[in-house]
């Protein structure tokens, strides 16, 4: 006589934490159905965050009971997302499919796609362009600003949410409930009171007709983030020109030894990532971050690369200490980043700690960029294509002109923190250790 499976009271499945940056995540699919049953440590659920994708694991053997939340929803962390019961041991026949409590069987691949869960969710409202006094000081309280940067709104999109606090005062019920709406007032124009003065205009373009893409849940945080930033930090971009001659010659002469040596392929991005680490020591004021009236000045020194994934959207991962780290160091974490990156394969550990980012542009064919900072970074750092070039070279006899292996940086800053003169300096010393032999790179 077989012994019946015995369950134990019903217990709440809760999104688990998943970095210290991270407040949220977007259920991406659900791999365990309801009426499942399940073994510890089969994935439960996909969840995608604002760094990586994740797998969640199930934490006992069990059965799905309830799915709280469908694909797409976007979930606090520690919110319950489920409720399992548990059990002394998963079912599985020996085929490896699943069996549902009524001994129906379910393959593990190409389930029947289920039917999304009726969740309620609160009755949309109906929020009016919020009105706003240019010399009126609206107070948000410290909880509110907190949540808004963890969401990227600005001061302006708060202003746009509709307030039922006492006075007038914005609520965190409203806050939640404005994100829950889909943020409908994020690209919106705030109206200001007409006092005579200037009103901004209710213009309707035409957007055009054709194919339509929905943007993906990565390029929609993307999107996000660069908006936030661009509203948070006032930019200010500084161009240069580098003499690459020496370095590309020195590349060229070397990377098949370096490679041999230390079987690392040699690219530009680890000689680029040393001569910013470098930089940043003699400048350390750039390497820093905003936190109300304080400026963070960072001790380690992790440097971001903007890099493309095989979807077409960009991700950061970071090369932590980069400042302690040798060349053949550089080039091996770095490719490892690279290949994480091209195979989806990065972990949120990998995207997290960055404290200045480099973009290479150049890779794309462009002469130069003008990047978007990498909040809450101070700067960060585009490098343009290596063109050759006629330059006129001054000799000690006199000037010449040579065909010479040119490239374009453009820094973009945060001009609350980092001023003309501080930008100007740290994007020049770059520059000259780029132009520098790279013979003490061996």
């Amino acid at each position: 006589m077989n012994k019946k499976t015995e369950f134990s009271p019903l217990r709440e499945f809760k999104l688990p934490k998943m970095g210290e940056s991270i407040t949220e995540g977007t259920i991406i699919n659900w791999l365990v159905q309801e009426g499942e049953t399940f073994e510890e440590g089969d994935i439960l659920v996909e969840v995608g965050t604002d760094k990586v994708d994740n797998e969640v694991p199930a934490p006992f053997s069990g059965k799905m009971i309830e799915h709280k939340f469908a694909p797409k929803d976007v979930v606090k962390i520690g919110k319950t997302i489920a409720v399992l019961k548990e059990m002394a041991g998963g079912r599985k026949t020996d085929d490896g499919r699943r069996k549902t409590e009524d001994g129906r069987q379910k393959p593990e691949d190409g389930r029947q796609k289920p039917e999304a869960p009726k969740i309620q969710k609160p009755a949309t409202r109906n929020p009016q362009p919020a009105t706003i006094n240019p010399d009126q000081n609206t107070f948000f309280s410290p909880l509110v600003i907190s949540i808004a940067k963890q969401h990227y709104i600005s001061y302006e999109e708060l202003a746009r949410i509709p307030a039922t606090g006492k006075e007038g005062r914005l609520r965190k019920s409203d806050v939640f409930s404005y994100i829950e709406e889909g943020r409908p007032a994020q690209f919106a124009q705030p109206v200001f009171e007409n006092n005579g003065g200037f009103q901004v205009p209710d213009l309707k373009f035409d957007k055009g007709k054709g194919k339509i893409v929905e943007m993906d849940r990565m390029r929609q945080m993307i999107a996000d983030h660069m908006v936030f930033s661009k509203h948070t930090s006032p930019h200010v971009t500084a161009y240069v020109e580098a003499d690459m001659t020496e370095m590309v010659n020195w590349r060229n002469a070397n990377k098949k030894s370096f490679q041999e040596k230390h079987g690392e392929k040699l690219t530009f991005t680890p000689l680029f990532i040393q001569a910013v680490a470098k930089a940043i020591q003699d400048f350390p004021m750039i390497n820093s971050s905003l936190d109300g009236n304080n400026i963070i000045v960072k001790e380690e020194i992790n440097i971001g690369m903007a890099t493309a994934l095989p979807s077409g959207n960009l991700i950061v991962p970071v090369v932590k200490k980069a400042d302690k780290k040798n060349l053949p160091e550089l080039a091996k974490v770095i490719n490892e980043l690279a290949g994480k990156a091209r195979d989806n394969k990065l972990k949120a550990d990998d995207t997290r700690g960055g404290t200045f980012t480099i973009s290479n542009v150049g890779t794309f064919g462009s002469l130069m960029g003008t990047p978007i900072i990498n909040q809450p970074e101070a700067a960060i750092l585009a490098t343009g294509i290596i063109k050759k070039r006629a330059e006129v070279m001054e000799y000690e006899d006199g000037d010449k002109i040579e065909i010479r292996q040119m490239m374009m940086l453009s820094l973009s800053f945060d001009h609350r923190i980092v001023d003309g003169f501080l930008a100007g300096s740290f994007l020049k010393r770059i520059a000259d250790y780029l132009s520098q032999s790279r013979r003490d790179a061996k």
